[in-house]
């Protein structure tokens, strides 16, 4: 059977950095920071996921075949050994692929997420996009308005819509995998394997309004990840690096760097 590979936009030139987004993201969420880091002097991967953005869809989904989806991804492109940045959902599968891989991880950066199991919470996102009919496809605009009866926050609904692109003449789509996502959902929140541990350079950054990591949390974080650190982006939840690019880029830059 041929193997997949996932689709992905390479800018820059330098050591291999490869960027996962998050659930129901797509790689363009990345687009301007991997334009920095580019410029940086790294050749920079943003990859859509599987069931997300332009990569394949698949009825199967969960975080040990993700990292296995970014083995077959760096062997296709002939990377011996890359940094590694995931945010949320892409956090998870960057943890669990330096657990199986570390000596294919250079260094570990994760954004907003930690190796824990997180409970559903998606669900009303879901909901919301399970409940839009025909007329939330024929334009942005009617999707928005439609995606407002149920999830009020823009900031959100802005990031759904993002991955809506014009199927054909008048009819949008979304990028991600609905059906699959909605039925997988449990997925979305499972931790790393328990007995899973990845020795190098880790460092965990959180949004100071975020509730997916509390500061206290790192000696327990070090039980998978023994050379952890955690920094703390200012005036940003969970989307850190886009509420925060600045401070993100800098700090996020100090660790790949160092």
């Amino acid at each position: 059977m041929e193997q997949k590979i996932l689709h992905s936009k390479i800018e820059g030139k330098g050591k291999p950095l490869l960027i996962l987004h998050g659930f129901l993201g797509m790689l363009d969420n990345w687009k301007t920071l991997g334009g920095h880091y580019a410029a940086s002097g790294f050749e920079v991967h943003l990859i859509d996921q599987r069931n997300h953005g332009q990569s394949f869809w698949s009825d199967d989904f969960n975080y040990d075949l993700l990292s296995d989806d970014l083995f077959r991804y760096m062997e296709h492109y002939n990377l011996d050994k890359a940094l590694i940045l995931g945010h949320s959902m892409g956090g998870k599968t960057a943890m669990q692929f330096a657990c199986d891989h570390p000596q294919r991880t250079e260094k570990l950066l994760v954004a907003d997420i930690g190796p824990k199991y997180y409970p559903p919470h998606h669900q009303p996102i879901i909901d919301g996009l399970n409940a839009l009919g025909p007329e939330a496809f024929t334009s942005r605009s009617n999707a928005d308005a439609e995606l407002k009866k149920n999830i009020a926050d823009l900031g959100t609904r802005q990031f759904l819509l993002k991955s809506l692109y014009w199927i054909e003449k008048g009819k949008l789509a979304f990028r991600f995998n609905l059906e699959l996502l909605s039925e997988k959902v449990e997925e979305i929140g499972e931790n790393i394997n328990a007995s899973d541990s990845y020795g190098g350079p880790t460092l965990f950054l959180r949004g100071d309004r975020s509730e997916y990591i509390a500061p206290g949390e790192l000696p327990e974080f070090r039980k998978h990840f023994p050379k952890a650190e955690m920094e703390t982006i200012d005036n940003a939840g969970h989307w850190l690096h886009a509420e925060n690019p600045e401070q993100f880029f800098e700090k996020s830059m100090a660790f790949l760097n160092s």
